[in-house]
């Protein structure tokens, strides 16, 4: 019997040991992927050693990462900035100066230096275009334009942009970017310190709606490729309303020119362009990803209110209009994303999210209104983060005071953000005085709706001071992320916003707030409470008989000034 317990003890601890192994190997094999997008609930996450990652980022201004010593004062003020994801570029020109020679010490330094301050980058790869411009290409290649064709206008003068149709050119950016990945995956694979990739920057022709050169005029003139028109028609009852129009217009033909298939005007030269650039990128694309496979995107100069044509903006990028043409031709391009500097942030946001586009924000503004942006992507759109273009030079300026302090508290529960968008349980509100329609938002989470309100004047209704209502700064932005935790209660997150509650859709009860505290976390996520708000500091609304007949309490969370801050808030309903 005792040799009998003996060998079923050694059973047992053989198989915890075996169920331990697993466990841990499991975590191992996670965490030795390489970052990757993954679909958790209703949003793309980005995944880093297999942990959803918010990158909270800042990207560099274009020349600031090819000098180390020019960047170096800079890295400090970031990460005090809550900064955690740095975009940084890396040039064709300066890897690669010499044909088949390369150089990856601006790679290396970069590492280096975000390893120490325990930051991720994203590598911005500016190989043929910037902005649309050719412009930081190796000098052996802007100085052989019949190697490397340039585009032409229709009267056959040379612009300095390289054409889509130059092969020889594809070929040479995508070898450079290749020997970028493989240095990447020999240095970094383990440590995992980039996390995506740009392909260029801004792609997209400037001045006419096409290209001219006479590669260019035989392509356009020839028939649209099979690829396109076979992508087409398999996606034909979801494609977005700008390709269907154009493609419609015609009779949705499945054989002919660009012209014949799209019509004579402009938009057929734009979806020409589209086609162009996206296979060319997506070549390149492709032999990076051959040697280490990273999330990759691109980035949109987006359409201004007063263009009024292709080329205005550059055409054929991957703007909103684009994004059907993109997808068929580049599937190893991972997000289309928008760079914002326009008024209108959640408009031009939904339209880059459509067709379950991930969301991710590569360049905007930063400021009070950078940090609403930023809360409505996070809170609002699920996206995978946000960064303010140029950050590095004013990160530490007060005008940006309000900016880091978002970046900082929203650092504080990465990991609470991160679940709550994967399990439906997160929403914004943005607001602006400027624009009358965006001084209130009313969002829907769990049992409630949560009615966000600018800060403003006031108002006296029955004779009584009123705290929601009244006039509105025009200059004033506000924003609210709210999170509904696992407990019942709602978290949030807010600046120059008040917030008052209904119940949901189709029920009369009024919902009050049984408690609500203000608090902070610390580095390890950790929520301190503080004080415990009543009285004044909750009640919104004097004018009861009135709230209550709108199916308001009267009272609410009152953020009511652009310094960001922490208020949890357990409600009931009576």
């Amino acid at each position: 019997m005792k040799q009998m317990n003996i060998f079923l003890s050694a059973a047992l601890l053989l198989l915890l040991s075996s169920c331990t192994m697993g466990k841990q190997n499991g975590a191992e094999d996670a965490s030795a992927q390489p970052p990757h997008l993954e679909q958790r609930g209703g949003v793309t996450q980005l995944i880093v050693k297999g942990k959803p990652w918010l990158a909270l980022g800042c990207e560099l201004g274009n020349s600031t990462s090819s000098s180390r010593e020019y960047l170096a004062p800079y890295w400090d003020q970031l990460q005090a900035a809550g900064v955690n994801t740095v975009l940084a570029v890396v040039s064709w020109e300066q890897t690669e100066p010499v044909e088949g020679q390369y150089d990856f010490t601006v790679v290396d330094n970069l590492l280096k230096d975000a390893r120490a301050h325990q930051m991720k980058l994203a590598l911005l790869w500016f190989g043929s275009w910037k902005n649309g411009i050719t412009s930081y290409t190796p000098t052996w290649v802007k100085r052989d334009t019949e190697r490397f064709p340039l585009a032409q206008t229709p009267e056959g003068r040379p612009l300095p942009i390289l054409s889509t149709l130059g092969d020889a050119t594809c070929q040479a950016d995508g070898r450079a970017f290749a020997a970028m990945m493989r240095h990447l995956k020999e240095v970094d694979a383990r440590q995992q310190t980039v996390v995506m990739i740009q392909m260029e920057n801004e792609v997209g022709l400037h001045g006419h709606p096409r290209d001219y050169c006479p590669l260019a005029e035989a392509a356009y003139n020839g028939p649209v490729p099979q690829e396109l028109i076979s992508w087409l028609t398999e996606h034909k009852e979801t494609l977005l309303p700008e390709t269907r129009q154009a493609w419609e217009a015609n009779g949705c033909p499945t054989q002919g020119t660009w012209a014949e298939v799209f019509g004579p005007e402009d938009r057929a030269a734009e979806i020409f362009m589209a086609w162009h650039y996206a296979a060319y990128m997506d070549r390149i694309t492709a032999m990076g990803k051959a040697e280490y496979s990273l999330p990759t995107f691109v980035n949109a100069w987006i359409v201004q209110p007063e263009d009024t044509r292709p080329g205005n903006y550059p055409s054929g990028g991957p703007q909103a209009q684009n994004h059907d043409i993109w997808r068929a031709a580049a599937p190893h391009i991972d997000i289309l994303s928008p760079d914002i500097y326009l008024n209108d942030f959640p408009h031009i946001l939904q339209l880059y999210a459509r067709s379950g586009n991930p969301v991710f924000i590569p360049e905007s503004r930063s400021g009070q209104n950078g940090a609403a942006n930023a809360a409505y992507a996070i809170g609002a759109m699920g996206a995978i983060g946000y960064s303010p273009f140029g950050f590095e030079r004013n990160c530490a300026d007060e005008v940006n005071a309000t900016f880091r302090s978002f970046y900082q508290k929203a650092g504080l529960v990465a990991d609470t953000i991160l679940a709550a968008q994967a399990e439906g349980r997160i929403n914004a509100a943005w607001l602006k005085g400027s624009e009358p329609e965006h001084v209130k938002d009313t969002i829907a989470l769990g049992q409630v709706r949560i009615v966000c309100e600018l800060v403003s004047s006031g108002m006296r209704n029955g004779g009584a001071p009123q705290l929601t209502g009244g006039t509105y700064d025009p200059k004033a932005v506000g924003y609210v992320i709210a999170i509904h935790q696992h407990d019942g209660s709602y978290l949030f997150l807010g600046s120059n916003v008040r917030v008052t509650f209904l119940p949901a859709e189709g029920t009369d009860a009024i919902v009050g707030l049984a408690k609500v505290t203000e608090g902070d976390f610390d580095a390890q996520g950790r929520w301190h409470e503080g004080r415990w708000l009543n009285g004044d500091e909750i009640q919104l609304r004097y004018d009861l008989l009135y709230a209550v007949e709108e199916g308001f309490s009267g009272q609410g969370l009152n953020f009511g000034r652009p310094e960001p801050q922490f208020l949890r808030a357990e409600l009931f309903q009576y």
